[in-house]
């Protein structure tokens, strides 16, 4: 397998650690690799397949939009971003959506939303509050919303017009922005996927907004990877009963392909005009019928009752065989988003874990994290925690 691996990748940038295994093919919560060796999919292309591999329902209806038309730009109408944004909007109560490819689009686009919203009300310099241990990409924008120091340093100067915070601190929300005129926007992720999944506190989330509607700030929601039912609702920011102004949505929005989203409410939906933001890949036919069959396939399937059954019950499995486990910090998460916290790095975890047939990942340096296909059972959970403990419990005694 390493032999294949570099004479398959001279050419490649090495932008990426890899664990030195190539992908073959899929079936369900199963992957093969170019070996023959099977998988138990735990990570599910990180939050990306909301509907496993090769899904009887999915693949039939992208062969039939690929038949018809990929690609054609956005000079043009494309009926199914109608047809998808009116899914989205309806499941979110918001008003319009913006369709791009990625969450690091999308996110981009809330960025340069809440800034022009500002300019449009006469700030020269607008500023938005983001979060200690956010990650929201890796473009310059989106970079500099970016808590991880490891995603920021070596790039030069990052833009202004950020200003970081603690999370779960009403408070300290307050202080940071008492007598400052330029605040546009307060960004959040209800869960933060990369920061090591730590959760916004449903009454912080509240405190937040009513703090937004009181300043006339856009309350700006980053679910790139807690969205489209990964927590058991549509959008993990509807467990605390709220709606924000701006949502970001990409990887399980089009089950593996790439689809990026940007919704937004009131005063917010009507910020963007002609010539202020595009894409060329974005809303195309084909991503468009991806969103859309996910969509109805979820409902179909009652994913997101299925999704709060197999992820209680994950995660009460994790906590019944890791809790005497000294070097276990904690097990948080909602849904199908789980972490486990260990008290030191553990990323070689993740080389162990294919080695055992387990794909899953590391996050935040400590945090083994598991974002499986949202059609995974309760007996391929139980199949996770019995492949994963004796990997924790080697890695801890060492």
């Amino acid at each position: 397998m390493t032999a294949f691996i570099e004479a398959a990748e001279p050419h490649v940038m090495t932008t990426y650690g890899r664990v030195p295994i190539a992908l073959e093919r899929g079936q369900g919560c199963r992957l093969w690799d170019v070996n023959g060796k099977e998988y138990l999919d735990a990570l599910g292309g990180i939050a990306v397949n909301t509907l496993g591999h090769n899904h009887p329902k999915l693949v039939p209806a992208l062969q039939e939009q690929i038949a018809t038309l990929i690609h054609c730009s956005n000079y043009y109408y494309v009926p199914g971003q109608e047809k998808l944004a009116t899914l989205l909007t309806e499941r979110a109560k918001m008003d319009k959506a913006f369709f791009c490819s990625t969450g690091l689009e999308a996110n981009e686009a809330a960025i340069k939303l809440a800034r022009k919203y500002g300019v449009d009300k006469g700030i020269a310099n607008p500023v938005i509050v983001v979060y200690d241990h956010a990650f929201h990409g890796r473009s310059l924008g989106t970079m500099s919303a970016t808590a991880n120091p490891k995603v920021r340093e070596g790039f030069g100067p990052l833009l202004d017009g950020f200003v970081r915070i603690a999370a779960n601190d009403i408070e300290a929300l307050k202080q940071a922005t008492e007598g400052n005129p330029n605040i546009v926007g307060v960004m959040m992720e209800p869960i933060q996927g990369e920061g090591g999944l730590h959760p916004m506190r449903a009454e912080y989330m509240q405190q937040v907004r009513a703090l937004c509607d009181a300043n006339d700030w856009l309350m700006i929601l980053d679910e790139v990877q807690s969205g489209m039912g990964r927590t058991g609702k549509w959008f993990a920011h509807q467990w605390a009963g709220i709606v924000p102004d701006v949502m970001s949505l990409a990887k399980g929005l089009g089950s593996g392909v790439p689809v990026g989203a940007l919704l937004a409410h009131g005063k917010a939906a009507e910020v963007l005009k002609p010539g202020n933001h595009g894409t060329t890949f974005g809303g195309n036919p084909l991503s468009m019928r991806a969103g859309i069959e996910t969509i109805r396939i979820m409902e179909e399937d009652g994913l997101l009752a299925h999704t709060t059954q197999v992820g209680a019950h994950l995660k009460a499995k994790l906590k019944q065989e890791l809790a005497e486990v000294a070097g276990v910090v904690d097990v948080r998460g909602e849904g199908l988003i789980i972490g486990i916290e260990l008290n030191k790095p553990c990323g070689v975890l993740l080389g162990r874990g294919a080695e055992a047939g387990l794909l899953f990942s590391v996050t935040a340096d400590t945090v083994v994290r598991l974002v499986p296909p949202l059609i995974m059972t309760e007996a391929e959970a139980d199949e996770v925690v019995a492949k994963l403990k004796p990997l924790i419990l080697q890695f801890l005694s060492e």
